[in-house]
């Protein structure tokens, strides 16, 4: 039988574009309330907000939340190359944006390890070809820890002009510049994602890719704090490579080690891990997480502090961290066209972790986000902080992971944990003067834990799916081995090569009938099969494009048995020469043969089929040569006394066969030749003569 297919409704592509037009342009003083509710998400929920339900929850997780931020704000400034006081800033002003315009409940944005590392090589790249020393270690200024005090400490002996900025700018001053100019262009990119709605290039970034990238970072991240572990002072090294070349300055300066650092960051690795494990064994016992970076810190500042670390054994420390807020500034247009194509990674990797964990934890938690939104969102976490100067920001797992497990409701809590933030840059800032680097370094190595177990996960990785291990595998490697930039390009490219390769050599095979019923299966995969006299029944499992048509006419000549055009040309030679002997009356060859023994020279076997059924139920489209190779296949059988009968076709293939004149000009034979099963297709097969 042969189903109708519905008469598609004719749409008047005009009309429904000017009324898009008309609607797009309008402007009602509802249609402005629900673009602000839209643009701003918490004029919707703030209002609604159930405080005597949320409120214990919201306040708890923002405080323990806020408590982790100042040591990893402090920490992660030594990965993007930058001083402490502007990861406090980047921590404070992401969580205000994103309270009033992101669309999730738990995510935690803020300052994130791979996106600081990323910043961190760009600014390092730029300083280097500014003429700056990156291992000019200056002692820091003694002072109370004010801002003018450290503006006078930034002054360096670099009088020149770069790219707009004043000749007293010095290396802070330029490295910050950077910085925000980077942010600013990441965050615009991000706003361009949004008003084009081009959120799909997140599709482009698959599990094993992001995964891959995320341990190659932190592969890059731990070698990168290797030094300051123990105290040593190495050149820090740019460009491809990065990671080899470090290890190898390592171990040349490793009789330089510094004994305070390296007991320090002994004890603070022991305490860390130690606390973590406990904390990850009891957490469901415990109402909310061990602040134990945060003692950490503490306990280590006031020894150093107290033991005269810096000065008796010349331990490095983070120096004097200002109170208080600098002016804001505009990013310079000028460093913009520098780091553009800097910007553009890292906008697509802060983009794309924040909506894979805000619909994570959407899902989890039953409700919905809007990607285009958070897209807006996150791009003016990176636009606005860069006129204060921070620098790109992201959403965090581990941050997001504490904040639910705390009790987190809404994005209340965020902005708790501003405040706490805030505290610390108007009053305590100060006090973290005497704190050794070395213990930085130790917190962002242990917070790395999640990524480096992913190692742990490669055997079972490999039994699911051995294709995606080997992207994990290569993103990895590039983004460890050469940079974390090309290490994303090398993935999103090969994972993609794979899909192709996927497409261009897929599975092929012969069907059978399972006993006693209507349904057919691959003939080597199962046991007790029956094969069906006469009919040949081939599954194509891909779309049928340009790219795998010679692969699909090798597989059907192969597992068939059968060539049709060198059968042809078998047949055709074996013809002529029986008509040429005829004409000469002669009844042997010239090699001696009788015609009927040059027939089974020239024809040696019997087709043992006379239909081939294709199963097209795993063909998904057909191009041209697709259409055009089946036309090919029907032709050089139908030469051979062969009828091929296509089974399982879907609409739009059939559309496509019907287009390329697959069934004639009039469709007449289009019920001989479609079945919309392969059962049907062998019933209709065995009753032709």
């Amino acid at each position: 039988f042969l189903m109708e297919r519905k008469t598609p409704a004719k749409i008047n592509r005009k009309e429904v574009m000017l009324a898009k037009l008309r609607k797009s342009c309008s402007c009602t003083p509802q249609k402005l309330k629900n673009f602000l509710m839209d643009f701003f998400p918490v004029l919707r929920w703030l209002p609604k907000y159930r405080c005597k339900e949320y409120i214990w929850g919201d306040v708890m997780s923002g405080l323990v939340i806020g408590i982790i931020l100042v040591p990893q704000a402090i920490a992660y400034s030594l990965l993007a190359g930058l001083k402490p006081i502007y990861s406090l800033y980047t921590s404070f002003f992401a969580n205000i944006i994103y309270f009033l315009m992101g669309t999730s409940r738990h995510v935690s944005v803020g300052i994130f390890s791979l996106i600081s590392l990323m910043v961190g090589q760009v600014v390092d790249r730029e300083l280097l070809l500014a003429g700056f020393d990156l291992n000019d270690d200056a002692p820091p200024a003694l002072g109370d820890g004010s801002l003018q005090n450290d503006n006078l400490s930034n002054t360096t002996a670099f009088n020149f002009t770069i790219a707009g900025i004043n000749a007293e700018c010095g290396k802070e001053c330029y490295a910050i510049g950077i910085a925000t100019a980077l942010t600013f262009m990441a965050g615009v990119y991000q706003v361009l994602m949004g008003i084009f709605r081009l959120g799909f290039v997140s599709m482009y970034l698959s599990e094993s890719v992001l995964d891959g990238f995320a341990t190659g970072a932190s592969l890059t991240i731990l070698t990168a704090q290797v030094k300051y572990l123990i105290g040593i002072k190495i050149p820090r090294s740019q460009g491809h490579g990065m990671l080899v070349i470090t290890w190898i300055n390592i171990f040349r300066n490793i009789s330089q080690a510094n004994l305070c650092d390296v007991i320090t960051s002994a004890i603070c690795i022991v305490v860390l891990v130690t606390a973590k494990e406990l904390g990850d064994r009891y957490k469901h016992k415990l109402k909310f997480p061990l602040p134990t970076e945060l003692v950490v810190i503490v306990v280590a500042t006031l020894v150093s502090h107290y033991g005269k670390l810096n000065e008796v054994y010349a331990s490095s420390v983070s120096g004097a961290i200002p109170t208080g807020f600098i002016p804001p500034k505009v990013p310079e247009f000028s460093l913009m066209l520098r780091v553009a194509l800097d910007a553009l990674p890292l906008a697509i990797v802060s983009f794309v972790f924040t909506v894979s964990l805000s619909e994570m934890f959407a899902k989890k938690y039953a409700y919905t986000i809007r990607a285009n939104q958070e897209m807006f969102a996150v791009g003016f976490c990176n636009i606005i902080p860069s006129f204060f100067h921070s620098f790109a920001t992201s959403a965090a797992l581990a941050k997001t992971l504490v904040k639910t497990s705390t009790g987190c409701q809404t994005q209340i809590s965020g902005v708790i944990s501003a405040m706490v933030v805030l505290l610390v840059l108007l009053f305590l800032a100060p006090l973290f003067y005497s704190l050794q680097k070395c213990v930085l370094a130790c917190i962002i190595i242990v917070s790395l834990r999640g990524a480096l177990r992913k190692f742990q996960d490669v055997p079972a990785r490999y039994q699911v799916n051995k294709v995606d291990t080997l992207v994990w595998v290569v993103t990895m490697s590039a983004s460890a081995l050469v940079s974390t930039e090309i290490g994303l390009l090398v993935g999103i490219v090969f994972s993609m090569l794979c899909i192709i390769v996927r497409t261009q050599r897929p599975r092929t095979a012969l069907l059978a009938q399972i006993q006693d019923t209507s349904f057919y299966e691959d003939d080597l995969e199962y046991e007790n099969l029956s094969t069906i006299p006469k009919v040949k029944i081939f599954r194509f499992e891909a779309p049928l494009y340009y790219a795998n048509r010679n692969y699909f006419l090798k597989s059907l000549y192969r597992l068939t048995n059968l060539d049709p055009n060198l059968e042809a040309a078998r047949r055709k030679k074996y013809e002529k020469k029986e008509k040429q002997h005829l004409k000469k009356g002669n009844h042997r060859t010239a090699n001696g043969l009788g015609i009927r023994e040059t027939t089974l020279q020239l024809v040696p076997k019997q087709i043992d089929f006379q239909a081939l059924v294709v199963d097209c139920s795993s063909i998904s489209f057909l191009d041209t040569t697709g259409v055009n190779t089946l036309k090919e296949i029907l032709k050089d059988y139908k030469n051979l006394n062969i009828s091929v009968l296509l089974a399982c076709c879907n609409p739009s293939v059939i559309d496509s066969l019907k287009r390329g004149g697959y069934f004639g000009k009039d469709f007449g034979c289009m019920q001989e030749m479609l079945f919309y099963s392969i059962h049907n297709a062998v019933l209709f097969a065995k009753d032709q003569k």
